[in-house]
């Protein structure tokens, strides 16, 4: 039990890596003259197809109910999380991004203690919760030196920290009853499904068929399908199967980091000590919200 434990953290560890490069990614596709639904519909398409071959003998869920929340699953983590931050992208910094879509492990907790009443929020939280709002407000304000906040763009972030914490309280209850393999593709199939209407009123940008032969481009796609999206995904749903929801989620605040540093040494963005405040307070909330908790569990 323990080894599963340390397994699913570092399957943790990894998928935030991941998914904090990944961000960057995405911005250089847009750079290059890609859609944010063109973007998603590329990368999944591409993830669908490898995990289609992996794991295909069993079609459909055990229920209709179970076949729905595939579709919750596929919308909430896929095309309503993946067309809100790649839109978002394209409007503030992308390491406000990264910050502000992390913020779904305190929406999570939320969810949960409102979704399940025996599993209540202790003290560690609102305080760790409230000092990580302090945060947000910082990072909101990073992206302008005249302190001009950029409404859609840290809208849509949230937006998506929002839709993925409905995901993980969704694939919290089909954990129990399928593998790794079919929920990942099954949460692929409907992605790409409800993400066809915003591929309709998506306008074409660039000639892809050309933009696909620049190495930034298809290597960027290369990465977000197999690694960002494949393997990310396969070590996301492992991870919340052994650690629990509330702490897999934990691990997002993770991917700021590597985003800020990424984003700084390929992009060139600059990030003010304002921003830099609102990292600290935002990584510092959740572990000072985890240890009170802890501590009060021990002596009270």
């Amino acid at each position: 039990m323990l080894g599963g434990t340390i397994i699913g953290h570092l399957a943790g560890i990894i998928t935030v890596s991941m998914w904090g490069y990944s961000f960057v990614s995405s911005k250089v596709l847009l750079d290059n003259g890609l859609g944010p639904v063109e973007i998603y519909v590329l990368r999944f398409m591409l993830a669908y197809a490898i995990v289609l071959c992996l794991n295909h003998r069993k079609l459909f869920a055990q229920s209709l109910r179970d076949e729905a929340l595939f579709a919750v699953c596929g919308l909430c983590a896929g095309s309503l999380y993946f067309i809100a931050e790649n839109t978002a992208l394209g409007y503030t910094l992308t390491t406000n991004v990264s910050l502000l879509t992390s913020m779904s492990p305190l929406i999570t907790a939320l969810l949960v203690a409102l979704v399940y009443k025996t599993e209540k929020l202790g003290i560690g939280t609102w305080v760790g919760s409230a000092i990580a709002i302090m945060g947000v407000a910082c990072v909101v304000f990073n992206s302008s030196s005249s302190l001009e906040v950029r409404p859609l763009g840290d809208f849509l972030s949230l937006a998506a920290a929002f839709s993925w914490a409905v995901y993980s309280l969704v694939l919290r209850r089909l954990n129990a009853g399928y593998d790794v393999w079919f929920i990942t593709r099954k949460t692929f199939f409907y992605g790409l499904v409800t993400a066809v209407p915003f591929l309709l009123f998506e306008r074409d940008t660039v000639d892809l068929l050309e933009a696909l032969q620049r190495p930034e481009v298809y290597g960027n796609l290369l990465f977000l399908g197999l690694g960002a999206s494949t393997a990310a995904y396969v070590l996301w749903a492992l991870t919340v199967r052994q650690v629990g929801a509330v702490k897999a989620n934990n691990y997002m605040y993770l991917q700021s980091i590597v985003t800020l540093l990424v984003s700084a040494l390929v992009l060139g963005e600059k990030i003010t000590l304002l921003g830099c405040v609102g990292i600290v307070l935002i990584i510092g909330g959740l572990w000072l919200g985890e240890n009170i908790n802890k501590y009060l569990a021990r002596n009270v």
